[in-house]
């Protein structure tokens, strides 16, 4: 993304905190129960693609990419209850103001106040922009030296001080922000979601994804970039860089069959993609076991383990914590529920893992 096009991004939502831009927008069905407490303002200058809220579940602590407004900031502070918490970023200081209008008027209305808002970029989740700018108006760059003192802060500040602590959000969320970085940063962007994900910790991201590759004449166009169409993903590879950065379950939630737009014969959509930080733990400790259901012969999981259908297979602790996670849909039998964790326990079965010599006194 060219300066021209990182200026676009910044003036375009900028307006959008002013007026409502309808270019910025696809056709989304949000709950209308999480709106009614919500100010109209921040409902009419709202821009996305989907409603990543949905995701939400009591207790959570929320990361929202590029907040914007504020919309679904309080429409998930409204999931999250008392013990949960919201919290929004975006580097645009127009859109802050807008979200940050309305805070005191929201924790009246949610009784509490779970809803705070940080600058920053969902690339670097690590260096806040406040920050930033409170040790550049201290230490000026003027010279080789300062910029070297600058970088070796920031570096500190990046491990001593994050915007974003490691581990420490449950659900990361965004609506239609991810297309908006530079093609360069954005694996390292996953990568820092990745990072401030706890174990087990999900994402639901809402975004446009294109069916093909975007030439370089689309790539340049600062319009093009502002209105979410140049920096989309293409359709396989938004899967791909989550796998890629270690998530597990990585699959679209939600497609839209209708393009929301068409150029130069490309299709530019709006999904929902949701994915799984796998929980850590001793993988070489095989105590429990499943049964892939069907329908299919057999599926293979991110970590290359095959499953096939109607065979039992003993798996780890941390493995049977993501398989019987609900976005598995149900998909493996949970022996372990039942009291088959041991493996070779039932002598009926024949296990994956295990090899038994035949016994004269088997129960079969």
């Amino acid at each position: 993304m060219s300066m021209n096009a990182r200026e676009s991004v910044l003036d375009r939502y900028s307006e959008g905190a002013r007026e409502r831009q309808e270019s910025l927008c696809c056709p989304v069905s949000y709950d209308t129960g999480l709106l009614a407490i919500l100010p109209d303002e921040i409902i009419e200058k709202d821009y996305g693609c989907g409603d990543p809220s949905r995701y939400v579940e009591e207790g959570d602590v929320v990361l929202d990419l590029g907040s914007g407004g504020g919309k679904i900031c309080y429409m998930a502070a409204q999931l999250v209850g008392e013990t949960g918490r919201v919290i929004g970023l975006d580097m645009n200081d127009d859109m802050l103001a807008l979200a940050r209008k309305y805070q005191t008027e929201m924790a009246t209305r949610l009784g509490g106040d779970r809803v705070r808002f940080i600058k920053g970029h969902i690339q670097d989740l690590g260096l806040g922009i406040d920050a930033l700018d409170e040790y550049l108006r201290a230490h000026p760059v003027n010279s080789h030296e300062d910029y070297a003192a600058l970088k070796a802060w920031e570096t500190a500040q990046r491990r001593d001080n994050p915007l974003v602590p490691d581990a420490s959000v449950d659900l990361v969320i965004s609506n239609c922000v991810l297309n908006l970085v530079d093609d360069h940063e954005k694996q390292h962007m996953i990568r820092e979601i990745f990072r401030v994900l706890k174990p087990g910790g999900r994402i639901a991201i809402s975004d446009i994804v294109s069916d093909q590759m975007i030439p370089a004449n689309m790539k340049n166009d600062p319009e093009l970039w502002s209105g979410c169409i140049s920096g989309a993903f293409r359709e396989d590879e938004f899967l791909d860089a989550f796998t890629t950065a270690g998530f597990n379950a990585a699959c679209y939630d939600k497609w839209d069959a209708e393009p929301w737009r068409i150029i130069e014969d490309i299709e530019f959509r709006s999904v929902t993609l949701t994915a799984i930080k796998p929980e850590v733990g001793n993988e070489q400790i095989i105590d429990r076991a499943v049964i892939y259901r069907g329908p299919f012969a057999g599926v293979v999981d991110d970590n290359g383990q095959t499953y096939i259908r109607g065979k039992r297979v003993n798996i780890s602790g941390t493995t049977h914590s993501l398989l019987v996670n609900p976005a598995f849909g149900n998909a493996f039998i949970d022996l372990s529920a039942t009291g088959n964790n041991v493996p070779g326990s039932s002598c009926c079965g024949p296990v994956e893992t295990v090899t038994t010599e035949p016994s004269s006194d088997g129960c079969c």
